[in-house]
């Protein structure tokens, strides 16, 4: 049950490439991609992600243990082997490096954080605190003068694995950490920059902390916290990187064999470990955790098949799994919706590479949304286990999602009808000229060319001419997205759960700056773009504003519906799918595995886990 990776911190965005249908962090954001936070609640509070299955004839996995006793029932011992596919640079999540996706996933073995995330509803939930802080508890006050006062209240049982109670002064500490490590960066990317409080009073379990401003960036401070009484004295930048302080996680650190035979990092059970399950037994059941690192995907999928791993989660897609094989013979793959999703988008700046581009007519835009038949462009193109979209919401919190992309199904008659309405606004015959799309995504890949080339076709169909400018990653998110030069494209972004992240979504749509000083890469309203001025686009920045300045989650929430609601009848863009991320777990060894799609990673409730077989 542990910690949290964030993207720029637990609510950012990052756009994504993607190889072979696997999303990876864009360079040019590697460190916003990277920050993570880990999270875990217990296993019961949340239904399991289903289990599935599809043929395969990768690998072959040897015969697993005999099970002798009830597999329900939670037994204490034995160990873990976690294989991956990615090594750490570091075990510090402060420093450069430490903001790499494995870090957080090897973090919840021995991390612990503020707050977790739920692996089904997304949302935020306590770890070390005893309560997130809101305005609606009355943790997060809003003062007449602007400023604001956020409280943490400490759980009374928590402890280090030396027994020193996890404290208010560790919290400050960790502040003071966290700015001490930006002067690392030297070493590398470093973390991005927290708000810093004016002042802040240090209780027993407990941190209040005023800031000059209302900001809800109070929620990224905690992803990881640090005991002051084993790190104050030490070298930030470089005592913390092959090593580990006390654990306030489940395990504690044992060794990194970073150069053996086998490439290994081992932690113990942390006999002081805070935590106990619902029968009231002291967490974890296992004695032992291993991560063993391998060269790429194919080693950790031959390792799994043939049992020298008992978990992994590849970063891969589902068709280089041998999904069917691997649950015939015992394991439970469970594959879930990804917060990182694919988008068809629109250009709406100056930079259009297409000049006669319609671009600019909500009909035409319309048109496009119901001639495409989004879940025949997945199937089609070989990936009908991807998740079709109709609400970008759910990325963030499922419980705050809502599905306004619903409304363009695939509709030929009325795409065509739409498609006349355009032509007539833009004083063209085309029947005699049909509308040209040029359309532009990365060609280094085998998920976007082969939607592409089925999109082209599907358009094709109501009267759009579709020319297919496909090229390399970098150029493509240097040059062509970075500059705004394309007609309609597609790329991916991923989300991470939290208020702040829904905000952050909707600062990607942010018309109120030009380009340069924007994360609006769409450029829709913005200075000399096509539609500046429209009334959907003040009613937009209007909101926008609204969701900057609160604080408050839900009400943040409904505003991010209305904006969602708003983009959709624009069609600014068109969601397409959710990358489905993999977790495999022997489940005739191992019980207690639930997958997380989040930030969070596959080992968020890894107390959870025990041993069945012999």
């Amino acid at each position: 049950m542990r910690r949290f990776v964030a993207i720029i911190a637990v609510g950012m965005l990052t756009t994504t490439a993607c190889s072979d249908g696997v999303p990876a962090p864009d360079a040019s954001n590697s460190s916003a991609a990277a920050a993570a936070t880990t999270a875990a609640v217990p296993s019961s509070t949340s239904a399991p992600p289903t289990s599935v299955a599809t043929s395969s004839s990768l690998g072959t996995a040897i015969g697993g243990p005999t099970v002798t006793y009830d597999p329900s029932t939670p037994r204490f011992g034995g160990e873990v082997v976690i294989g991956s596919a990615e090594e750490p640079r570091t075990l510090n999540p402060f420093v450069p490096g430490g903001q790499d996706r494995i870090v957080g996933v090897i973090g919840q073995a021995h991390l612990s954080g503020a707050f977790d995330i739920d692996p089904v509803s997304l949302e935020l939930t306590p770890e070390l605190v005893s309560r997130i802080p809101t305005v609606s508890n009355g943790d997060v006050v809003v003062n007449d003068d602007g400023s604001m006062d956020v409280t943490w209240e400490l759980r009374a049982e928590a402890r280090w694995s030396d027994g020193t109670p996890v404290s208010g002064s560790d919290l400050e500490f960790t502040l003071e950490y966290q700015e001490a490590a930006a002067g690392c960066s030297e070493l590398g990317v470093a973390a991005p920059a927290l708000p810093r409080p004016e002042s802040t009073t240090v209780g027993d379990k407990s941190l209040s902390a005023r800031f000059a401003v209302a900001t809800l960036q109070y929620e990224l401070l905690f992803r990881w916290v640090v005991p002051r009484h084993a790190v104050a004295d030490s070298d930030y930048c470089l005592a913390w990187n092959t090593m580990m302080w006390p654990a306030a996680g489940p395990f504690t650190f044992k060794e990194w064999d970073r150069d053996g035979p086998e490439r290994a990092l081992r932690f113990t059970r942390n006999e002081n470990y805070w935590h106990t399950d619902a029968a009231g037994e002291q967490l974890p059941y296992l004695d032992a955790v291993e991560f063993r690192f391998v060269a790429g995907t194919d080693e950790l999928v031959t390792g799994f098949s043939n049992r020298l791993f008992d978990v992994v989660s590849p970063q891969a897609s589902v068709g280089e799994i041998p999904v069917e094989r691997w649950t015939e013979s015992g394991a439970d793959v469970q594959i879930v919706a990804g917060l990182i999703w694919e988008h068809i988008n629109f250009q709406f700046g100056p930079g259009n590479r297409n000049p006669g581009s319609l671009n600019r007519f909500l009909d035409f835009r319309r048109a496009v949304a119901h001639g495409l038949d989004r879940r025949g462009l997945l199937d089609d193109a070989g990936y009908p286990r991807m998740e079709v979209l109709n609400g970008l919401l759910s990325r963030f919190s499922t419980t705050a999602s809502s599905q306004p992309w619903i409304f363009y199904e695939h509709d030929p008659d009325e795409a065509r009808r739409l498609l006349v309405a355009a032509c007539e606004q833009a004083g063209r015959d085309c029947q005699a000229e049909p509308p040209r799309m040029i359309y532009s995504t990365t060609a280094n890949t085998d998920f976007r060319p082969a939607i592409a080339e089925q999109l082209a076709t599907q358009l094709a169909a109501i009267g759009i001419d579709v020319v297919l400018e496909l090229e390399d990653s970098q150029l493509f998110f240097g040059d062509t997205v970075g500059g705004g030069t394309w007609d309609a494209g597609n790329w991916a972004w991923a989300g991470i759960s939290g208020s702040t992240g829904i905000v952050d979504f909707f600062d990607r749509f942010d018309p109120a700056e030009p380009r340069t000083d924007s994360k609006n890469y769409y450029n829709w309203g913005t200075p000399g773009s096509i539609v500046e001025g429209d009334e959907a686009v003040l009613q937009f920045e209007l909101l926008l504003d609204r969701m900057r300045a609160s604080t408050d989650a839900p009400e943040i929430v409904a505003l991010g519906r209305q904006a969602e609601e708003l983009l959709a009848n624009q069609v600014v863009v068109i969601p397409l799918s959710a990358h489905p991320v993999i977790g495999a777990v022997w489940a005739d060894e191992i019980q207690g595995y639930q997958m997380n799609p989040s930030a969070a990673g596959h080992t968020w409730n890894i107390e959870h886990w025990y041993r069945i077989g012999d």
